[in-house]
């Protein structure tokens, strides 16, 4: 898994793309696809949706290297953030994409007996479920990818205790032995790490803008 780079290679790569060195494409693409697949993919749920964000998010970045600001932070969370904005805009449009083909149809089909109007607010009763539906799948998808990250840049010994018990089903005894620590040990990594997941379904305040994300396409 991609872990934060040090500032300084952060700078170093914002400077080499935007000499448009393609070498620095390559590292930072062999750094950071997995983080971006996997979460596209986690969101998305499809495979060919998953590579298409993954091939738009590094065109993105190699295009506009200077929408990056190592000074607000890592360009780990700029590229995740880029992922996690292109995914929703996907979801929408597929979704989006669906309904008007939909309401598209149903406005041809409209009998001309005067039921039109109850047919009109039919369609906007029908659009209005597939939004709410459609909001709380950006939502899902939003918490989830979020959590991935998280777990993805928790310290080593959290996430490890953390797989350990919810993934291989061990309990804190058996963690604790399979890590080397004490019983306290694996008690106080496993409720860290799941403080750490539950601010996956907090909310950011509105207008806040998460650091290092800067513009996204």
């Amino acid at each position: 898994m991609a872990k934060d780079a040090p500032p300084r290679w952060d700078r170093r790569m914002q400077q080499r793309l935007t000499r448009g060195e393609a070498a620095a494409l390559g590292e930072l693409y062999d750094r950071f696809a997995p983080l971006v697949h996997s979460q596209a993919h986690r969101m998305l749920d499809d495979e060919d949706a998953a590579d298409l964000v993954t091939r738009e998010v590094f065109h993105f970045v190699w295009e506009n290297p200077g929408a990056y600001d190592p000074k607000q932070g890592s360009m780990r969370s700029w590229v995740a953030w880029l992922t996690h904005r292109r995914s929703v805009q996907r979801l929408r449009g597929t979704h989006g994409a669906d309904g008007a083909g939909t309401g598209h149809r149903d406005a041809l089909a409209a009998p001309a007996d005067g039921s039109g109007a109850d047919r009109q607010e039919a369609d906007g009763s029908g659009a209005d479920a597939r939004e709410r539906e459609l909001e709380h799948l950006v939502r899902r998808a939003t918490v989830a990818a979020r959590a991935d990250y998280i777990v993805a840049s928790m310290p080593a010994p959290l996430r490890a205790a953390l797989e350990l018990a919810y993934v291989q089903r061990r309990d804190y005894r058996q963690t604790a032995a399979d890590l080397g620590v004490t019983g306290e040990e694996a008690r106080r990594r496993l409720r860290l790490g799941l403080q750490l997941l539950a601010t996956a379904n907090t909310h950011p305040q509105a207008g806040s803008s998460p650091p290092g994300y800067g513009h996204t396409p």
